[in-house]
């Protein structure tokens, strides 16, 4: 993020904006919001801005409202023409992806002056630097005494440099302040935004949202079971490859720990049920895809990142065994969800993510062991899921849906961040042109002025949410790295 002046500016030039909005035409009411300082304090002048892009306009009863940016300065304001003496022109501020804000609090509300047809508010932050707030801004107008009619809400191009990095701060909007969570409450959902983020710092190089790592950790270490845990294998599988994530890119021997802390209690949990395995929940014994992909992914990473380690290497082995032979592998070489009480195939639906973190586990395994034939079985696995999986030439989720809130939306992520490592790994690169075709696919028909993406990469209506972001920036981390 943009560095911050000093606090004597920011304080001057707080007063001076202060003394400024009664000149501006600004009412009491307006200057009531707190005054956010970046580069520049609240109420700058547009007239002092290096640029004006306008991404978004609005139209009502013959007016044009529109949203100008200031891009160098990640400043924003808005402006009615065409119009008349009273018609008013505001901003709304929102930092978490327009979903709320604060409707009373119209920031540079002003009207047009007598005589003039148009009139324009002062600058405004779009981002709170000071509280990570990564901000969006809307223009907004009223005709006298007519009706209230906004633009679509949009960002600066402010940490929006590439595709990926615009989906980045588009996911960021959704992370929570207060629980340090994506979404509010999203628990493993949460951990998969994390690494999708995580992922994007390491590849893009933009580190602006760096700090979500350690604040996350922090804020929920002692959650739930503790270092990450709870009752649900899967959901310690995926908390501990974001540990893993962020070990990689901090060299924080914390994050390792807690990493080895997951795949322990993930290893308690395995049993004799179906000859072996990690069970799903530690109230009963299914044995299921997801949680024991998981395992040989945390164990093998383990394994590469431990001086000397043999433990997680042989839990990485004994996983793989079984697992390989355990039938939720089916005839078309895609996994099936896991096994039934008689312990063969169940035939339940082969989600996305079941085909996708076998590749990146069977890549970290390949690692840890230089068996060149796991390669080989992955690259099988990859060839039948990424044709299987697609509709008209583009991945698309079983079953998918158009919201983009529960557990779905994230698996198509888990697919392709596995697709991308194992791709990564092999000197063809034979997955590339299929995920560059369906990111551009994703960007074209996928997405709104925000950087905000729905449901479905090859187009079609849907909301938007953490779940849904976090897939695609996995997708555009995956196609550019």
């Amino acid at each position: 993020m943009k560095p911050l002046r000093s606090a004597s500016l920011a304080l001057l030039a707080t007063l001076t904006t202060l003394s400024s909005l009664v000149a501006g035409g600004v009412s009491p009411a307006a200057a009531a919001p707190a005054v956010v300082c970046n580069a520049y304090c609240d109420a700058r002048d547009p007239g002092l801005s290096p640029g004006d892009r306008v991404p978004v306009t609005a139209g009502v009863s013959s007016r044009s409202i529109a949203l100008h940016f200031d891009d160098a300065d990640a400043m924003g304001w808005a402006s009615i023409d065409n119009g008349g003496p009273g018609d008013r022109v505001w901003l709304d501020r929102s930092m978490d992806g327009g979903r709320t804000w604060d409707s009373g609090s119209r920031l540079g509300d002003t009207a047009v002056p007598s005589g003039g047809r148009g009139w324009r508010t002062r600058m405004y932050n779009v981002d709170d630097w000071n509280t990570r707030g990564v901000g969006t801004l809307r223009a907004c107008g009223q005709p006298a005494g007519g009706a209230i009619a906004c633009t679509s809400w949009a960002r600066t191009t402010w940490n929006a440099g590439s595709r990926s990095t615009a989906a980045a701060t588009a996911l960021m909007m959704s992370y929570d302040r207060g629980t340090k969570l994506f979404g509010g409450n999203g628990w493993w959902t949460a951990a998969n935004a994390l690494t999708a983020v995580i992922d994007n710092i390491r590849i893009s190089g933009m580190g602006s949202y760096a700090y979500a790592v350690a604040e996350t950790y922090e804020r929920n270490l002692g959650a739930q079971g503790g270092q990450f845990r709870n009752e649900y294998l899967d959901d310690t599988g995926w908390w501990g490859l974001a540990w893993v994530a962020a070990y990689d890119l901090t060299g924080d021997r914390r994050y390792l720990d807690t990493a080895r802390a997951d795949a322990d209690h993930m290893y308690a949990n395995w049993n004799s049920t179906c000859g072996g395995g990690v069970r799903w929940n530690t109230s009963g014994n299914y044995k299921n895809a997801i949680t024991n992909e998981l395992f040989l992914q945390l164990t093998s990473a383990l394994h590469n990142r431990i001086p000397g380690d043999t433990v997680y290497l042989d839990r990485a082995r004994s996983e793989w065994l079984w697992f390989r032979d355990s039938g939720m592998i089916n005839g078309d070489r895609m996994i099936n969800d896991g096994l039934s009480d008689t312990c063969v195939n169940n035939g339940q639906t082969a989600w996305t993510y079941n085909q996708g973190v076998i590749l990146g586990a069977l890549t970290e395994f390949h690692r840890a062991t230089g068996d060149s034939a796991l390669l080989a079985t992955a690259r099988g696995l990859a060839d039948a899921s990424s044709v299987r999986l697609q509709v008209n030439g583009v991945l698309r989720e079983p079953g998918e849906g158009d919201g983009c809130t529960g557990d779905g939306p994230s698996f198509k992520g888990a697919y392709v961040r596995g697709l991308g490592t194992l791709n990564r790994q092999l000197s063809d690169r034979p997955y590339a042109a299929a995920l560059t075709r369906w990111a551009n696919s994703a960007h074209a028909r996928d997405r709104d002025p925000l950087d905000q993406y729905g449901p479905h990469w090859s187009g079609g209506s849907g909301t938007t949410g953490h779940g849904c972001q976090q897939s695609v920036l996995d997708l555009l981390n995956a196609a550019t790295g």
